[in-house]
């Protein structure tokens, strides 16, 4: 676990949608000071009476350039001279980044500081990947602008700090944390319109009730994400188990 304040840096012509991070567990944790954050918009940058930080693509075509390269490198450089750190990153959020994925928010947590450079329109100057260290993309769809994106990156790795959860057992059981989906959980009333919850979790052994959920986790993991296992060296007991979801299914068909 990590345990150390860790700062965002980020630049954004939207500042104001970052408002969403103001609530629940994560606004508690920048409100407890456990992580802070500086958003920078780019037109505090910018000289001209208007502010301008977009601009029509040299070669034409439809859309905005966003940005400007010297609003946005101007922006890029104050983050950095602030910086009271030297283990700081410049990211930018782009559909051509490598994949966000449990294993990157764990990797970029071993830093104190990010910048997160989160343009819009039609992206920015090619010339920006100077300034940058990584491209990063939370998935492959396209979103209006890197805000949303930056807040679910936020997000991510906010949760993972210590004291933030109030139950950091937890962290340990979420999908994707042990290269798995997370198993199916129940809650009060036992019963709901001929729906039970399964007896094991209402059996109080606990040994049968971790067999059922290490169970139930790959089974859910196979059938849904088989792309998760391929990645993943399997115990002795995940393998026993797997085999078990296997049969019972062919079994099923037979049926």
């Amino acid at each position: 676990m990590i345990s150390k304040l860790f700062h965002f840096n980020v630049i954004t012509l939207m500042p104001e949608m970052f408002v969403a991070l103001d609530f629940g567990l994560i606004g508690k944790a920048f409100k407890d000071g456990k992580v802070s954050r500086t958003l920078i918009n780019p037109r505090e940058f910018t000289s001209d009476t208007h502010n301008t930080v977009d601009d029509r693509p040299y070669g034409g075509g439809p859309g905005m350039v966003m940005m400007m390269l010297e609003p946005l490198i101007k922006a890029i450089d104050f983050c950095n001279t602030k910086a009271s750190t030297k283990k700081k990153k410049v990211i930018h959020l782009t559909p051509r980044g490598s994949l966000l994925d449990h294993k990157k928010i764990i990797e970029l947590l071993n830093f104190d500081e990010l910048t997160i450079v989160s343009s819009r329109y039609e992206g920015v100057d090619e010339r920006i990947n100077n300034w940058i260290d990584e491209e990063i993309s939370v998935g492959d769809y396209v979103t209006s602008g890197g805000d949303f994106p930056a807040m679910i990156l936020i997000d991510c790795m906010v949760r993972q700090l210590p004291g933030v959860l109030n139950d950091e057992e937890s962290i340990k059981q979420d999908s994707f944390a042990n290269g798995l989906l997370d198993h199916p959980s129940y809650t009060r009333p036992e019963h709901f319109k001929e729906q039970g919850v399964p007896d094991v979790l209402i059996s109080g052994d606990h040994e049968k009730i971790r067999l059922w959920r290490l169970k139930e986790s790959l089974r859910l993991t196979w059938t849904k994400r088989p792309d998760l296992l391929a990645e993943r060296l399997l115990t002795k007991e995940e393998s026993r188990l797997l085999d078990e979801i296997q049969n019972e299914q062919e079994q099923d068909l037979h049926n």
